[in-house]
């Protein structure tokens, strides 16, 4: 479904991403950690052409993200994308947050895209708020619209980029569970997530970045278990030593 293979990505002579290649397989979950600026996001970004890269080739379901001819819109539209800050349209209903890409860029009517926007709220459990702001609704509730709007336009494959670290803690749960059933239900993905409960959860595998580089790419149970590299080891003994 997702094929990385040594991309290099530099901003000037800062090299943020070195010779970075990974294969996701359908129906895969990758969850990507590591420190703070070790790349994580810009991988992810680069999959589906937010972040050009300059050396190296990505291919997403058969479309290679950097040549030249590839319509990056119509690519997107087809890889889901869960940022860290929600991106709603403030001014709109949350039931116009999901409509509006679907008229504008799958072509569906305005009563197929409410149809199939209120099937995805009830499924993340927020029937109730559809008429209501995204400002009305609380951070774990933004988020949930978020993943609907992004399952709304029938993604083959699912990006989520920190999906819970802006929430309150009380909060990560309701969006992780909505994680899971993606999961469960064999949806693609990839996800950057310092949550290494979810990882163990439903992680088929699990890539460690430092330094921009890809340090580990093994099974959970590998890397839960005894990590090949010291730096992942380092890394996993502070993060779950409390």
């Amino acid at each position: 479904m997702i094929s990385i293979k040594n991309i290099s990505k530099h901003y000037g002579s800062f090299q943020v991403l070195t010779d970075c290649s990974a294969e996701v397989e359908k129906g895969e979950v990758i969850v990507i950690c590591g420190p703070s600026g070790s790349g994580k996001s810009t991988l992810i970004k680069c999959v589906n052409g937010l972040e050009p890269f300059q050396q190296g080739e990505l291919v997403v379901n058969g479309i290679s993200v950097g040549a030249p001819k590839t319509n990056l819109a119509k690519l997107r539209a087809h890889v889901g994308m869960v940022f860290q800050n929600f991106e709603l349209f403030p001014h709109m209903s949350i039931v116009d947050n999901l409509c509006i890409a679907q008229i504008k860029v799958l072509g569906r009517s305005r009563e197929e895209a409410v149809e199939r926007g209120l099937k995805l709220l009830d499924r993340v459990g927020l029937s109730a708020q559809a008429e209501k702001f995204p400002g009305q609704l609380s951070g774990g509730q933004q988020q949930r619209v978020a993943i609907a709007r992004a399952l709304a336009m029938d993604p083959t494959c699912m990006l989520f980029d920190e999906p819970t670290s802006a929430l309150d803690p009380e909060m990560v749960n309701e969006v992780l569970d909505v994680m899971v059933g993606l999961a469960q239900e064999g949806m693609t993905m990839m996800v950057v997530t310092h949550e290494m409960g979810f990882a163990r959860n439903v992680a088929s595998r699990v890539i460690f970045m430092d330094q921009g580089r890809i340090v580990e790419d093994a099974s959970k149970d590998d890397f839960f278990g005894t990590p090949r590299s010291e730096r992942a080891q380092q890394f996993l003994s502070k993060i779950l030593q409390h």
